[in-house]
């Protein structure tokens, strides 16, 4: 019996014969007891990185669980003295309301923009600081990147150097309350990128965009060149009569290559951000109004940061000869 002791290194009963050197358990995934999906463990939480989000899990931690404050702080690797002390005074209340109320009157504007309007309004404040309000309030757009083609060409024109040498034009289409179909004749001076009309109709003919052009003509306006696509529109019989008969010149994009009216595609997708998406029309009427409302505040408010955040008036006025300089 005692050899058989010593031979075996023991008598081992079957719960140990079971963990001896032979074949082990399997493991979870990690090495580790319940390792795999670290945040099914934890519930998916993120990690407490800063004081005041420690001193908010303590708080936490003591109410739902009723433990003592010693223990809680400990847990959370904080100490008494932060969780007692009172939070500061909050500085920029005053500039974190104002911010959130320009928000919600600009939902489409970012951080960049904000902050010129917030400028133009006299707040003394770097782009930095309401950079960081803006995240705290959690205020960030997502905005859908569109995917860089390397093989799409980019046609570069040269710029206007003066107002009414280039304009570009294009067609917007929304509906009603009623599901009616609208649509939206857009006009864009390119070199300060101001709106200089949007005709808004339930259709819309070539006969009436070369109206519209000659009713702008006689309020003074008349360029040297439109931009615009190949659409049945734009290739019409009465716009080219029109176009000829005042020396305008038509410029046609390649087919399928919206790149190349750029500024009059990047207008339609503001407009379409921050105006149509933004209301809903009743009527025609309704839809006028409050389209030519949006037109006046993009044209006089709304700053542009090609233009270093000015709007196309402001932009027009510096670079445009005043008449009394030019009668001296």
């Amino acid at each position: 019996m005692a050899s058989q002791v010593r031979r075996h290194g023991g008598l081992r009963g079957p719960a140990t014969e079971a963990t001896g050197r032979g074949e082990q358990p399997a493991e979870t995934a990690g090495g580790r007891s319940g390792a795999g999906y670290p945040d099914a463990q934890r519930g998916g939480l993120k990690k407490l990185t800063r004081p005041d989000q420690r001193c908010d899990a303590a708080r936490q931690l003591i109410v739902r669980h009723g433990i003592s404050e010693r223990r809680a702080c400990r847990l959370l690797l904080v100490t008494r003295k932060t969780f007692r002390r009172k939070p500061a005074e909050d500085r920029n209340a005053e500039l974190r309301a104002r911010l959130r109320e320009l928000a919600e009157q600009r939902r489409r504007f970012g951080s960049p923009r904000l902050h010129a309007l917030l400028r133009r309004e006299g707040w003394a404040i770097n782009h930095k600081r309401v950079e960081r309000i803006y995240k705290e309030e959690g205020l960030s757009l997502r905005l859908r990147r569109r995917k860089k083609r390397p093989s799409h060409l980019r046609v570069v024109l040269p710029m206007p150097a003066g107002q009414d040498q280039r304009w570009a034009m294009d067609f917007v289409s929304d509906t009603l309350w009623n599901g009616r179909r609208i649509r939206a004749l857009t006009v864009v001076d390119t070199w300060n990128r101001e709106s200089v009309w949007i005709e808004v109709d339930h259709s819309l003919s070539g006969r009436r965009v070369a109206r519209v052009l000659d009713q702008l003509r006689c309020a003074g306006r008349c360029p040297s060149l439109i931009q615009v696509d190949n659409g049945p529109e734009f290739t019409s019989r009465a716009l080219d009569e029109w176009a000829y008969r005042h020396g305008v010149t038509l410029q046609f994009i390649r087919p399928g290559k919206p790149v190349e009216n750029a500024f009059i595609e990047s207008f339609n997708g503001r407009f379409r951000e921050e105006c149509l998406n933004q209301s809903v029309f009743h009527h025609l009427q309704d839809a006028r109004q409050t389209i030519e409302a949006w037109r006046q505040d993009y044209n006089h408010a709304r700053p542009h940061s090609a233009l270093n955040y000015l709007t196309p008036v402001e932009f027009r006025e510096q670079h445009l000869p005043q008449p009394s300089r030019i009668a001296t």
